[in-house]
């Protein structure tokens, strides 16, 4: 539930931050932050002169911003979407770093105690209420510590005007009416605690290493969000009584609201609510700390027993730049392009035939406190840690060198402005979730808040001015000997193989001696050879009820039409057949298995991957061919411009597959490395993994986890066989529309292109492969690990009859036992940071249910914890479930299919599941009918039923030393 060190800039094109990429020990490399393109009130012109660009960037008009007289300050917009709700921010600029030594900790801790008792919501009355009132707790309701801020967020109805002034008193008990009970903060410690226990492992252990080297001992380096063991068992309330004085006050706090709502009088609320806390007196100053500068080049190299891979950081630090000019603006342009443009450069390499490494990328953006930084990341294939420095190294070189071109920058300018546009044209559906983060962002740091339509005009106005000159000279100011870091995390077994700190800086001073321009392979053909020939529709049938038309075209394709207006710029589709891998024996199910992957990895028709990639820039599109167990399909999404281009991409898969063998051989190497590395260093969490799925499978080889040997058994070309066998007959493919189009507009492409789609009109379904969970009742225990930590996961599974009753019930009683064992192992026992219950059904192969709770918790506590759970479930199958958490589970139900109905992701998924499983899309407007029958004695059935003898118990031990 509760984040630190986040990364929530409202218009960045990279967002995960690197303090994520940090703690990450995956191959799939997230792109990084990038300093904060902010949201795009219109430019009177179409030319800049330097006195323009003099002038401060505009406050969006669209926000009403107050200071109270206590100075606790406001941000209000309205904003319809979603209809009927709003989102409530609480910002208090006090975060970790401004802890004292005995409160290291605490600063995450007054965040924990905010939901355990105010004045006027005492102990758990304010999860309860929400709760009650549709509000999920973590899901909704949720907060944060970072270093420097605390972030309460609550998502409310707006409908009902004495739950939305409720939230108001909530936002106001959480600034400064927290009742911080002793015995409550005790109760705490547990949980927080666990919270800590679940952070702890490789990554934290390197991290502790380098962390006051890359920080240079700052005050950052030593106040990390979760504090101090020993400080989280053993302080005292006065420690945090003094934080919460010290530190929650008007003058350090904001309150947002954005939403559907009027403004005068949430204006009205905040003024009479917030205006009553009384100003701060004799307060202390809020200190700024800061990331001293070093001349000299800090390089750390780590290591830990279960890292699995080596992993490389270059990082220059540089001074935050800050925006507060229209030329600042156009300066943020500028590192943007050179973003993009590098990024792509990189993601070339893991595209080519003997990839320099597993995944990384180079990025200038934000970094922590006073510093941006340019930032360069590598997972290195094996343990060639030399390569993939020299392959990020040279990279740069290469732009020093030589620059990018003028394609390349033409492409940016097109992916930027696509970008911007796509904010644009959806300036009156963005969701209010959307902007809260931009308004927190100002608060705290004084970030340009800019409306949508004014950033666009500035950047179509200027974008074209921005010579190739500008860009490239980006790289001498982002690069440079001083404030440079590296760190290197690798695995024990590796030590030997490691540079020297010498040999890295020697790699460093003489990087990019041997580079060469770089060359930018386009192609400039159409991207089908052949058009297709149209077939007409054949059949049309209307489900009135839901604005949903079903064609059948002559070829026997189906497809399914839900017009909306949820989005501007949005159009969502798939398309999916029965069959899928389970057509193939074992001798070919590694090929069938990755068979799409390898296909798309060639291109289609003319183009290879890379330039496909290239002719698709600045386009709003995706299409993504899968082949999955039980069938084969395609997603994708596109803007309505760029629909058709979707759509002849869609058939060009499905009739133009490509092979490439060079760039699969490098992707087969990359997993192969990566899966190696894997199993050297397994993790413990790896290993638990591979476990439970091994378990749940039944052993059956196509649920044993991969390993590197079996990549040994794709054969490149039965897999592209394969692939043109799934596609090759569209007659029994059904595909599903949803979005901003008419069927007007959208007619003749779909009779064109999925109308032309090949078709044999075989029949065909898939194979059951009579895979199931086991029957019975099996326990499995893991010893894997070093630190003091537990995870648990106990599976119910079985047959059921398939129909709405059903699957609502079972969905209500994951929910029930979810809330009250979060109340007895999280709130009672204070042992568990948080409990997870799932239900999950499937129509195919079979009917069946499973029914899945898993938490992680202290070793000495696992066989109490599972008592407990036992216990409860008992509890549900002789009395049935609490009404207090039936009423929970229809409002939180009733609140989020309000939303749903109004998404098009929602439809998307909805009809697509109900077309495939054979089942009436109508079902969706019998919730109601079907939340009417879940009661206390339908709970007690349920548990009865669904709680049945086929059990599994499945733990992870540290290992025994």
């Amino acid at each position: 539930m509760y984040l630190f060190v986040p990364d929530y800039s409202m218009y960045k094109f990279f967002r995960t931050t690197l303090t994520a990429l940090w703690l990450t020990t995956t191959l799939v490399v997230a792109q990084p932050a990038t300093k904060a393109r902010k949201a795009p009130a219109k430019t009177a012109s179409t030319t800049r002169t330097p006195a323009d660009l003099k002038r401060p960037i505009p406050f969006d008009p669209n926000v009403k911003v107050g200071k109270l007289p206590n100075g606790l300050t406001y941000y209000i917009r309205r904003n319809e979407e979603p209809k009927n709700r709003a989102e409530l921010r609480l910002v208090v600029k006090a975060g970790s770093v401004l802890e004292e030594t005995n409160q290291q900790g605490l600063a995450h801790f007054m965040e924990h105690m905010a939901f355990n008792g105010t004045k006027n919501f005492p102990k758990n009355e304010l999860v309860n209420f929400l709760q009650s009132s549709g509000v999920r707790f973590g899901a909704d309701l949720n907060a944060y510590t970072s270093f420097d801020e605390t972030v309460y967020q609550l998502p409310v109805p707006t409908d009902n005007p004495e739950l939305f002034e409720r939230a108001f008193q909530i936002l106001e008990d959480w600034a400064h009416n927290a009742t911080l009970d002793p015995e409550e903060i005790d109760k705490e410690r547990g949980v927080v605690l666990e919270e800590w226990r679940l952070g702890r492992g490789a990554q934290q252990r390197m991290r502790d290493k380098y962390w006051p080297y890359l920080l240079n001992n700052s005050r950052y380096a030593d106040r990390l969000p979760i504090g101090k063991e020993d400080v989280l068992r053993n302080f005292k309330k006065e420690a945090l009584e003094r934080f919460y004085r010290d530190w929650y006050r008007p003058d350090l706090m904001s309150v947002i609201a954005v939403g559907d709502f009027d403004v005068a009088k949430v204006e009205g609320m905040i003024r009479e609510k917030f205006g009553r806390i009384p100003k701060a007196t004799n307060a202390k100053a809020r200190p700024t700390f800061t990331i001293p500068p070093h001349p000299d080049t800090k390089v750390v190299i780590v290591t830990d027993e279960e890292q699995p891979n080596t992993v490389v950081q270059l990082i220059y630090k540089r001074p935050e730049i800050k925006e507060t000019t229209l030329n600042d603006l156009r300066e943020g342009i500028k590192r943007s392009l050179f973003n993009i443009m590098l990024s792509n450069r990189i993601q070339e390499l893991t595209q080519r035939a003997d990839p320099p490494f597993l995944g990384g990328f180079s990025n200038y953006g934000s970094f922590i406190g006073n510093l941006d930084a340019f930032s360069s990341y590598a997972v290195a294939k094996g343990d060639n840690v030399e390569r993939a420095i020299q392959t990020l190294l040279d990279e740069t070189a290469r732009v020093r060198r030589f620059g990018f071109t003028p394609t390349e920058l033409d492409r940016a300018r097109r992916d930027l402005v696509s970008g911007a546009e796509q904010a644009y044209n959806e300036r009156n559906k963005t969701r209010s979730s959307a902007y809260v983060s931009q308004y927190v962002q100002h608060f705290l740091k004084n970030d340009p808040v800019t409306g949508v339509d004014f950033y666009y005009n500035f950047l179509k106005s200027t974008i074209d001015g921005v010579k190739l000159d500008e860009v490239n000279q980006l790289v001498n100011q982002f690069i440079a000997p001083e404030n440079r870091a590296v760190v290197i995390m690798a695995p024990d077994k590796s030590k030997d193989k490691l540079p020297t700190v010498e040999q890295v800086i020697g790699w460093i001073d003489n990087a990019g001696q041997n580079v060469t321009a770089y060359v930018d392979q386009t192609l400039d053909s159409p991207l089908l050879r052949v058009q297709p020939t149209a077939k007409p529709i054949a059949g049309e049938k209307k489900i009135q009820e839901l604005g949903v038309t079903e064609w059948r075209l002559q070829n026997g394709v189906r497809v399914i039409l839900k017009p909306t207006n949820f989005k501007n710029d949005q159009i969502l589709f798939t398309g999916i057949s029965f069959g899928g891998t389970s057509l193939y024996d074992l001798k070919d199910y590694e090929s069938a298995r990755f068979a799409s992957t390898l296909t798309t990895l060639g291109g289609t028709g003319d183009y290879n991957q890379i330039q496909l990639g290239k002719y698709l820039s600045g386009k709003s599109l995706s299409v993504n061919p899968f082949i999955s167990e039980l069938q084969e399909g395609v997603s994708g999404s596109a803007a309505p411009k760029d629909l058709e281009t979707a759509l002849q991409l869609l058939y060009s898969y499905f009739t133009q597959p490509r092979k490439d063998a060079e760039v699969v051989q490098g992707f087969l190497s990359n997993q192969k490395s990566f899966l190696e590395n894997q199993i050297a260093t397994p993790t413990p969490a790896k290993v638990f993994q591979d476990t439970v799925q091994t378990v749940l499978g039944g052993g059956n080889p196509r649920r044993l986890p991969l390993r590197p040997e079996q990549l040994d058994r794709i054969n490149l070309d039965r897999a592209i066989d394969i692939y043109r066998e799934r596609f090759a007959d569209a007659s029994d493919f059904t595909f599903v529309f949803v979005g901003n189009f008419t069927e007007l507009n959208i007619k003749p492409l779909i009779e064109k292109y999925l109308g032309g789609l090949p078709s044999t009109n075989r029949k065909e379904t898939f194979r059951d492969l009579g895979i199931r969970i086991p029957a019975g009742q099996i326990t499995k225990t893991v010893y894997k690990g070093v630190d003091p930590k537990s995870t648990v996961q106990l599976v119910f599974s079985g047959d059921f009859n398939w129909n709405p009753e059903t699957t609502t019930q079972i969905d209500a009683l994951a929910e029930v036992l979810e809330i009250k064992l979060t109340e007895k192992l999280r709130e009672e026992e204070s042992s568990v940071y948080g409990v997870g219950v799932n239900g999950s059904y499937a129509k195919y192969p079979a009917e069946r249910y499973t029914m899945r709770i898993g938490f992680s918790c202290a070793p000495e506590n696992v066989e109490k914890l599972i008592s407990k759970t036992l216990e409860e479930i008992n509890a549900l199958k002789q009395r049935g479930a609490d009404p207090k958490d039936i009423d929970k589970f229809k409002a939180e139900t009733r609140r989020e299919t309000e939303v749903q109905l109004k998404d098009n992701n929602f439809w998307l998924s909805y009809l697509t599941n109900q077309y495939f499983n054979g089942d009436d899309p109508k079902e969706i407007l019998m919730e109601e009918e079907q939340l009417k029958k879940v009661t206390v004695e339908s709970t007690k059935a349920a548990a009865n039923r669904y709680f049945g003898k086929n059990f599994v118990r499945l733990v992870l031990m540290p290992e025994k030393r």
